[in-house]
C-alpha cells in the first residue's frame, strides 16, 4: 500500500493558498465564473451539470435497455430527451477504479487504482486512495465559478481524501465506505454509519430518498449560479434492501412472471453461476427507488427554471451483481457475467447525456466510449480549455452528442489484476472495433469475440483468427506498459479460494 505524507503541500495546494486560482481564470482568453465565450465577445453561463452515478447498476437492468421487471419510466424519459449510448463502459469492473476515472479522465492502471479500495492487496499491490496531486474535474468546474455538491458514495480513500479535499464544496455521505451499514435511518449497523450524513431523519427514512432530498437542498441553494451536482447513489449496491410496499409490489408482479425454458443460474467459473432471470422483488424495488430520485431531480430542476440549461449525465460504474457462489440479485442477459468479470455484463454500462439544444432527443449512439470520457466532455460544454495532461486517457464525447461523426480512438483498455468474490481471476481486455480480446494473466491465455456478432461472448474466435488475435494481445501489452501496470505478484487460485471459504463462514457468523 502506497501512503501520502499528510502533512505535505503539494503545488497545487500552494497555488491554490497564494490565489493563483483567481488569478488563472482572470488571464484574458480563460472563460471565468462558468461562463462561455461568444462570437460577440460577450460572455454567456455555461450549463450546469447534474451527474448520477448509480452502484452496481447493470446494462439490462433499466427499461429502455431491455429490462422488463424493472420500472424505470423516469431514466426511460430521460433517454427520450437525450442521446442514449449502448457500448458505454465502465473503466473497471469494480467501483473504486470506475470512480477515479470519473474524476481524473485517466484509466485505473495509470493511477494505480485497480483494485475497490479495502479488497485486497493478493496478488496485486494497488493504491489505496485517489492523490490529491489529481486535479478532478469537481476542481476544474469549481476554478472556473461553479458550485460544486457530492452526495452519496465517494469510496476513494479515507477522511484526508474525502470529496471536499477534492474540488466540491460540500460533501454529504460521502467516506471510505463501499456500501451503506443499512438503507434505513438511522444508517447504523454493528458500530458502522455514514459519516459524513447530517443529523436529522426519521424512522422508516431510506437512504435513496435521503440522497435525493439532499440533492434538492442543494439545488436550491445555488440554482443561480452555474453548478455540479454530483450525486452517486449507494443504490443498488448491497445490502439488498428496499422498502417493504415495493417488495410487495414486485412479489406479486414476480409470481405472474412466465415460467422460463431454462435454469435459473448457469455457471461460469467453477462454483461460480449466473443468474439468467431478472425477478428479484427486493432488488427491484432498489431499482424503483433509484429511478424516482432521479424523477424528482428532473422535476426539481424544471420548478427551478434551469432545465434547459443543465446537463444531465447518468452512468453506472461497473456491471450488475448477477455473478457470486451464492444467490445473485440480477441479471445482465444477453451479456456474460457481471460484476468483478471483464465479459461485457462486468463493464458495458447504461449511460445517458441529455444536453438541452444540442443533442437530439431520443437519439442513440452505438460508438464505444468508456468512464474516462466524461472530464474532457464536460469540460469542452462548458467551453473551458480542455486539461490535456490531466484528463490524459479521456476523449470528448461533444462531436458524438453534436451528431457529428465518430472518435478517431483506437481501442480502450481495462487491466483488473485482481481476484474477485464473484469468480474472476486476474485479467486484462482490450476493444478494437467490434473485436474484444481478454486474457488471463495466471497462464496468459487469450479468448477473442466478434461483439457485433457475439454480444454473449459465447464464440471464442482465438484460434481461429490467429492474426488478429495477435494484433489486439499486442496492443494489450504495449498499452500496460505505457500504463506502468502493476502485475500479480503471488497468489494460486488455491488460495483465494480457500480465502473466500474462510471469509463467508465469518460472514454466517456475525
Amino acid at each position: 500500500m502506497i501512503m501520502a505524507d499528510k502533512n505535505k503541500l503539494t503545488r497545487r495546494d500552494f497555488l491554490r493558498a497564494i490565489g493563483f486560482g483567481a488569478a488563472a481564470m482572470a488571464l484574458p482568453g480563460c472563460a471565468s465564473a462558468g461562463q462561455q465565450a461568444t462570437k460577440s465577445g460577450k460572455r454567456k453561463r455555461g450549463p450546469n451539470f447534474v451527474f448520477f452515478l448509480i452502484d452496481d447498476l447493470g446494462w439490462m437492468d433499466v427499461g429502455c435497455y431491455g429490462s422488463s421487471f424493472y420500472e424505470t419510466p423516469n431514466i426511460n424519459r430521460l433517454a427520450g430527451k437525450g442521446m442514449r449510448f449502448t457500448d458505454a463502459y465502465a473503466a473497471c469492473p469494480v467501483c473504486s477504479p470506475t470512480r477515479a476515472s470519473i474524476m481524473t479522465g485517466k484509466y485505473p492502471a495509470r493511477l494505480g487504482i485497480t483494485q475497490w479500495i479495502g479488497g485486497s492487496n493478493k496478488p496485486t499491490e494497488y493504491q489505496h486512495y485517489m492523490a490529491l496531486e489529481e486535479v478532478t474535474i469537481a476542481e476544474a468546474l469549481k476554478e472556473a465559478g461553479y458550485a460544486t455538491g457530492f452526495v452519496g458514495k465517494w469510496h476513494l480513500g479515507n477522511k484526508p481524501y474525502y470529496p471536499e479535499h477534492q474540488g466540491f464544496d460540500i460533501n454529504i455521505g460521502g467516506d471510505s465506505s463501499g456500501a451503506p451499514p443499512t438503507y434505513f435511518y438511522p444508517y447504523k449497523r454493528r458500530n458502522r454509519a455514514l459519516e459524513t450524513l447530517p443529523a436529522g431523519g426519521e424512522e422508516g427514512e431510506y437512504l435513496t430518498d435521503r440522497l435525493t432530498d439532499e440533492s434538492l437542498k442543494f439545488l436550491e441553494a445555488n440554482k443561480d449560479r452555474p453548478f455540479l451536482l454530483y450525486l452517486s447513489h449507494y443504490a443498488v449496491h448491497t445490502p439488498i434492501e428496499s422498502k417493504q410496499e415495493l417488495i410487495a409490489k414486485y412479489k406479486e408482479k414476480a409470481e405472474k412472471l412466465p415460467g422460463t425454458d431454462g435454469p435459473k443460474f448457469v455457471p461460469v467459473y467453477g462454483r461460480y453461476k449466473t443468474r439468467q432471470v431478472q425477478d428479484h422483488p427486493v432488488f427491484a424495488g432498489m431499482v424503483q427507488s433509484v429511478d424516482e430520485s432521479v424523477g424528482r431531480v428532473m422535476a426539481k430542476l424544471e420548478e427551478l427554471g434551469v432545465a434547459d440549461n443543465t446537463v444531465v449525465i447518468f452512468m453506472s460504474d461497473n456491471g450488475g451483481l448477477s455473478t457470486v457462489p451464492r444467490e445473485a440479485p440480477t441479471s445482465n442477459l444477453p451479456l456474460r457475467a457481471g460484476k468483478g468479470w471483464l465479459y461485457e455484463g462486468g463493464i458495458r454500462e447504461p449511460m445517458i447525456i441529455k444536453w438541452p439544444g444540442v443533442v437530439k432527443e431520443g437519439s442513440v449512439c452505438s460508438e464505444p466510449v468508456i468512464s474516462t470520457d466524461f472530464y474532457p466532455t464536460m469540460l469542452e460544454m462548458a467551453g473551458l480549455r480542455l486539461k490535456t495532461r490531466q484528463h490524459v486517457d479521456g476523449v470528448s464525447l461533444v462531436s458524438l452528442l453534436k451528431g457529428k461523426g465518430k472518435l478517431s480512438r483506437k481501442a480502450i483498455y481495462w487491466h483488473y489484476p485482481h481476484y474477485h468474490g464473484s469468480g474472476n481471476r486476474p485479467s486484462g481486455a482490450i476493444r478494437a472495433g467490434d473485436y474484444k480480446l481478454v486474457e488471463w494473466y495466471e497462464d496468459n491465455r487469450v479468448e477473442l469475440y466478434n461483439l457485433k456478432n457475439d454480444i454473449g461472448e459465447k464464440h471464442d474466435l482465438a484460434k481461429k483468427m490467429l492474426e488478429k488475435t495477435d494484433q489486439l494481445r499486442s496492443m494489450l501489452h504495449r498499452w500496460r506498459r505505457q500504463m506502468k501496470a502493476r502485475m500479480p505478484a503471488s497468489g494460486p487460485r488455491e488460495d483465494f479460494e480457500m480465502w473466500q471459504d474462510v471469509r463467508q463462514k465469518q460472514q454466517a457468523n456475525k
